[in-house]
């Protein structure tokens, strides 16, 4: 029987050295593959990069996997990365939103544009490092499911794949800890296996985001404005939208006496509004930008935990169809910072149900 070829996506990290690894033991013809979405820098720049654009990423994953003993190949994917992530990224920052970049990316380039490069070449499967794991359900779908570690789970960043996608995808480092990923990488002598985790934006190495949407957005860029309260009350200057987030405190620049949370953006009145920590809670929220996995539709109304950023350990609430593209989502009780731009996921238990974009 011929064995299945699977393209690994290496970014130079523990991770998916070892998925690379794991895989190989499981009897895969392994291809290891860099996806080169820098875009053109100085190079003492990209050098200093670190994450999965830094050329240092390229060096360590070809010396992996001249380890392992597998082919390996840079590809580029610049064009897609700048449309569907970095234009994406300004362009919501733009509209008093905070997106999340790490979800466009991994829906348009790891999975779309790199599975269609793999099938082309003649591959079954893409795998990456992620601490997820894929299932198949009793009604035939594909989910995606928490990992073994609460801790690093990263199934909230892939709500958005399609069941296409999941039918052509192996993620075995999801069964692992990070400590047992870690110990199988020094046990079998990975250059790899001590490397920090990157915690950046991958393409915002120094994390100034606003810096970096400065530049990209040139005269787009949203000027000062006014601070108010929600009753319109002016309370003092701001320094552009693109520097304020829900919930944010620290860097207002603006002394009230009491502390003040950011609780809403106007982009069309260019006001960021201040309030009391309290008003930084909600109970409801609607999201477009639809994605349903373990099921294909919401019919009716049906009770989730919702997970409404990276970091939230998640919420019981009820969700319904509010529209075409839109759903409804009335949690138990008042949650904190729910945020325009980022996503919203649905579990039912450890299975992701599907999610949205934050309206």
């Amino acid at each position: 029987m011929k064995k299945k070829k699977v393209v690994v996506g290496m970014s130079g990290g523990v991770d998916s050295s070892v998925a690379a690894w794991l895989l190989k033991e499981q009897g895969y013809e392994v291809i290891g593959v860099t996806m080169q979405i820098w875009q053109d820098q100085e190079e003492a720049q990209q050098q200093e990069n670190g994450g999965c654009c830094g050329l240092s990423a390229v060096e360590d994953a070809r010396r992996v996997a001249a380890m392992l003993d597998i082919p390996y190949y840079v590809m580029n994917f610049k064009t897609e990365f700048k449309r569907h992530v970095m234009d994406y990224f300004v362009a919501e920052y733009l509209r008093g939103h905070t997106p999340n970049p790490c979800i466009a990316c991994n829906r348009y380039v790891k999975w779309e544009s790199l599975l269609k490069r793999s099938l082309d070449i003649g591959a079954d499967y893409i795998a990456t490092g992620h601490y997820a794991q894929i299932t198949e359900l009793e009604n035939g779908r594909f989910a995606i499911q928490k990992s073994v570690t609460s801790a690093k789970d990263q199934t909230y960043a892939l709500y958005n794949l399609t069941q296409d996608q999941l039918a052509h995808t192996l993620m075995p480092v999801g069964a692992y800890t990070k400590e047992e990923i870690r110990t199988m990488a020094q046990k079998i002598g990975l250059r790899t296996a001590n490397k920090p985790d990157s915690q950046e934006i991958c393409f915002i190495p120094d994390n100034d985001y606003a810096g970096f949407i400065e530049r990209e957005a040139g005269e787009q860029t949203p000027s000062v404005g006014n601070f108010v309260t929600k009753e319109g009350k002016v309370l003092g200057q701001h320094k552009g939208i693109i520097h304020y987030t829900i919930g944010q405190r620290k860097g207002l620049g603006i002394a009230m006496g009491t502390p003040v949370f950011v609780t809403e953006i106007r982009p069309e009145t260019n006001e960021v509004v201040l309030g009391a920590n309290e008003d930084v809670f909600g109970k409801s929220l609607c999201a477009d930008r639809l994605n349903f996995m373990s099921i294909s539709d919401l019919v009716g109304e049906m009770e989730v935990t919702a997970k409404i950023r990276y970091s939230h350990k998640g919420a019981p609430c009820m969700i319904h169809r509010a529209g075409e593209d839109r759903v409804f989502c009335e949690f138990q009780e008042p949650v904190r910072a729910i945020t325009p731009g980022q996503a919203v996921v649905f579990y039912h238990e450890d299975i992701v149900v599907g999610g949205g974009t934050i309206l």
